[in-house]
């Protein structure tokens, strides 16, 4: 078991200091927060680098069913590649372009910890405060702390896996954070909480529910003014996508013989983001979200360098460069989040050191989530490899995998049949 809430404490309590004497002395807290990483050079990929990434997206595409997909690259020392690809849906609906607007899916946790280390900052709350003080009438959750609730070590079960088929069959429904969590907490305790990582989206929404009442805000105000307001983030907030400029999101079902009907997905656009909360409530479009994971890699809104100092392995047989800290996952170098939610698949990870960025969103949520982090993680390793720009040199640190390995990876998950070139 970590104990890390000591340390944190002290942290929060310098932190607050800290901004009360910058206050008094007249320094402004409405500026822009940006994250601190090599300046991007401009331009794009050399063409062979862009061959690469498209193939590789365009394969993801086709093994999950995904009539489109939006997909941002940069490396600061080569170039960048900001695109939609394919069409809004598999009969047509019109081309994806590079300014939509989806859900960023699980990448919701990571701006609920944001929230949770600024309050905590302020001395609104504790990290180690048990979630009861603020989450009442729940049994059997005195021993479980907001850090832990982030940290995703509260051994609290998920509510996905039991109610995923009526968001499919009623996607307008407006659920209950309190309702949703109820199915998580029924699930068994796998360990003791602060002992082992469980992904757990109840946790995620039992935490919002708390922040919420100790600042006495809606989850939507502390995402805005905690998260979008200091990264200059417009479009990212915590709520349902706009009736006009979405990427349409949609899941595969199976016919009446059983068969999953890829071409004829249902459509999940206007699903409502209630199912995910403070989990995965979020909505963004792919160059906020490529800022916004490069402000979480670096430690832009939070500055508290134990955040991810402890990491625990995500799962028991895992690769050993694969953990869970501070409401991310830490995957070699890069640091980021990924999931699924009704219609799409989001992941982006960043690297704080090289400034080595991915994100990217598909637009058929049948498949595991799993994939979205494969593609991102295939994306990454291509990029780390591009040639430098003129006067710029390639970073030396790389990457414990290659393209190759993940590319193989998203075809062994495949429930479509990708097109006859792949």
């Amino acid at each position: 078991m970590r104990t890390r809430s000591r340390h944190r404490r002290a942290i929060a309590v310098i932190a607050g200091a800290v901004a009360s004497a910058l206050l008094f002395a007249g320094c402004s807290f409405g500026e822009q927060v940006d994250a601190e990483v090599p300046a991007q050079t401009t331009g794009s990929f050399p063409d062979e680098t862009v061959k690469q990434l498209t193939d590789a997206v365009t394969h993801a595409m086709g093994t999950t069913g995904s009539s489109g997909a939006i997909v941002g690259v940069w490396a600061p020392w080569s170039g960048s590649w900001v695109t939609g690809l394919g069409t809004q849906r598999p009969d047509g609906g019109g081309d994806v372009t590079k300014d939509m607007v989806f859900r960023a899916g699980k990448v919701t946790r990571a701006m609920t910890c944001d929230v949770l280390f600024q309050v905590a900052a302020e001395g609104k709350v504790k990290l180690d405060d048990s979630i009861s003080t603020y989450v009442s009438g729940v049994p059997d959750i005195a021993d479980v702390t907001l850090l832990q609730l982030c940290d995703g070590t509260s051994g609290i079960g998920s509510y996905a896996g039991q109610l995923s088929s009526s968001w499919i069959t009623n996607p307008a429904r407006v659920w209950d954070p309190r309702y949703l969590a109820s199915f998580g907490l029924g699930q068994p305790r796998t360990s003791e909480p602060g002992a082992a990582y469980r992904d757990s989206d109840a946790g995620y929404v039992l935490l919002g529910l708390a922040l919420q009442r100790a600042t006495d805000s809606t989850a939507a105000d502390l995402i805005r003014r905690y998260v979008a307001k200091p990264l200059g983030l417009e479009v990212t907030a915590l709520g349902e996508l706009p009736s006009s400029g979405a990427f349409a999101g949609g899941q595969s079902v199976t016919d009446a013989e059983g068969a999953l009907d890829c071409a004829h997905p249902v459509d999940l656009t206007k699903a409502s983001s209630s199912s995910g909360f403070t989990d995965a409530g979020v909505v963004t479009d792919i160059d906020e979200l490529g800022r916004y994971v490069k402000a979480l890699a670096t430690g832009a809104l939070v500055h508290d360098d134990d955040r991810f100092s402890a990491p625990v392995p995500v799962t028991v047989d895992g690769p050993t460069w694969y953990s869970a800290d501070g409401g991310a996952l830490l995957a070699g170098s890069l640091i980021g989040q990924y999931g699924k939610v009704p219609g799409y698949i989001t992941a982006a990870f960043s690297d704080p050191g090289t400034g080595l960025t991915v994100a990217v969103v598909l637009n058929n949520s049948f498949i595991d989530g799993s994939v979205g982090e494969y593609l991102a993680w295939e994306l990454a390793a291509i990029a780390s490899k591009a040639p430098a720009a003129a006067g710029e040199t390639v970073p030396e640190a790389g990457l414990p995998w290659t393209a190759e390995q993940y590319h193989e990876a998203i075809a062994v998950s495949a429930v479509c049949t990708p097109p006859a070139s792949e």
